[in-house]
C-alpha cells in the first residue's frame, strides 16, 4: 500500500514530464539538426551542409545589425529597468501613503503581454497619432519626436517600451529584498552620521546583491527573446533597422524560406541564453563542502 502511494504521484507527473522534455529538449535537438542541413521551405535532411549555414549567417550584414540592436537593447533595457525599479522600490520603502495603490500601478504593466505593450507604444510614439500630434494640438508646433520612423533611433523606442513594462517587476523584487533587511542596520548607520544615499550605496545595495543578480538574469533572458515587443512596435523596421536575432530567425525561417539559416540563428540564441543561465545554475546548485 505504501509503495502504491509513492507510485501514484509519479504516474500522474510522468506524462507531463515526458511531454515537456520531448517538446523542449526534443525541439532543441531538431533545431540543431536543421541548422546543419540545406533546408529551405521544408526540412531537407538529405542535404547535409555542416557548418555552412553558420558561416553564411556570420557573413550577413543583417545578422550583425541584429546583434548590434540586441546589444543596445539589452544594455539599456536591463540597466534602465534595474535603475528605475530600484528607485521606485526605495521610494515605496519609505512607507509612503497609498503604497498599495502605487505598487499595483507600477507592477501592472508586467501583467500585460509584450504584444499589448508594443501596440500601445506604437500609437503613443507614432508622429501622426501620438505624442507629437498631441503637442501640436496643444499649440507646441515646434515639438518633434519622430524616433519611431527614423532608422537610427527606432531601437530606442523599443527600449522605452521595454523599460516601461519591466521596471515594475524589478521594483517588486527590490522592494521584497528591502523589506527583508533589518531596520536596525539603517538606524545604526544613521546614528554614526551616514547619509541616506550613502547608506543605500554602501550597505543596502551590497546586501541586495543576490536580488540584483537574479533580476539581471531574468531581464537579460527576456531581452534575448524580445520578439513580440519588436514585432508589435516596429516589425523590425524601418527596413531591418530594429531587427534582433529573434525577428531575424522568424523572417528567415518563415518569410524568406531559409529554415536552415533560421535554425542556425536560433541555435546561436540558445547558446547565448545558455551562456547566461548555465553559470548561474552551476553557482546556485553546486554543493558546497560545508553543506554536505
Amino acid at each position: 500500500m505504501k509503495s502504491l502511494e509513492t507510485l501514484i504521484p509519479k504516474l500522474v507527473v510522468a506524462p507531463g514530464f515526458v511531454l515537456g522534455f520531448a517538446f523542449i529538449y526534443g525541439f532543441m535537438v531538431w533545431n540543431g539538426v536543421l541548422s546543419v542541413t540545406g533546408s529551405r521551405m521544408l526540412p531537407n535532411y538529405d542535404e547535409f551542409v555542416g557548418l555552412a549555414q553558420y558561416s553564411r549567417l556570420w557573413e550577413m550584414d543583417r545578422w550583425w545589425v541584429a546583434l548590434k540592436n540586441l546589444g543596445i537593447f539589452s544594455v539599456l533595457y536591463v540597466g534602465g529597468s534595474l535603475l528605475l525599479g530600484l528607485l521606485l522600490a526605495i521610494v515605496l520603502d519609505q512607507k509612503v501613503r497609498a503604497e498599495g495603490v502605487l505598487r499595483t500601478v507600477y507592477l501592472y504593466p508586467m501583467a500585460l503581454s509584450f504584444i499589448v505593450t508594443g501596440t500601445a507604444w506604437k500609437w503613443i510614439l507614432n508622429p501622426s497619432l501620438g505624442l507629437e500630434k498631441l503637442m501640436h494640438d496643444l499649440g507646441w508646433a515646434s515639438f518633434k519626436f519622430d524616433w519611431l520612423v527614423q532608422s537610427d533611433t527606432a531601437i530606442y523606442c523599443i527600449v522605452i517600451a521595454g523599460i516601461w513594462q519591466s521596471a515594475g517587476f524589478a521594483m517588486a523584487l527590490f522592494l521584497a529584498g528591502l523589506r527583508g533587511i533589518d531596520d536596525s542596520i539603517i538606524k545604526a548607520a544613521q546614528i554614526d552620521g551616514a547619509s541616506l544615499p550613502r547608506i543605500y550605496w554602501r550597505i543596502i545595495l551590497p546586501i541586495l546583491r543576490p536580488v540584483v543578480f537574479s533580476t539581471i538574469l531574468v531581464l537579460a533572458h527576456l531581452s534575448i527573446k524580445s520578439f513580440d515587443l519588436v514585432m508589435a512596435l516596429t516589425a523590425g523596421g524601418p527596413g531591418f533597422a530594429t531587427d534582433v536575432p529573434a525577428t531575424f530567425m522568424f523572417v528567415m525561417s518563415f518569410n524568406r524560406g531559409q529554415i536552415g539559416l533560421g535554425a542556425a540563428s536560433a541555435t546561436m540564441m540558445l547558446a547565448t541564453v545558455a551562456a547566461i543561465v548555465v553559470p548561474y545554475l552551476y553557482s546556485e546548485l553546486r554543493a558546497k563542502p560545508h553543506d554536505r
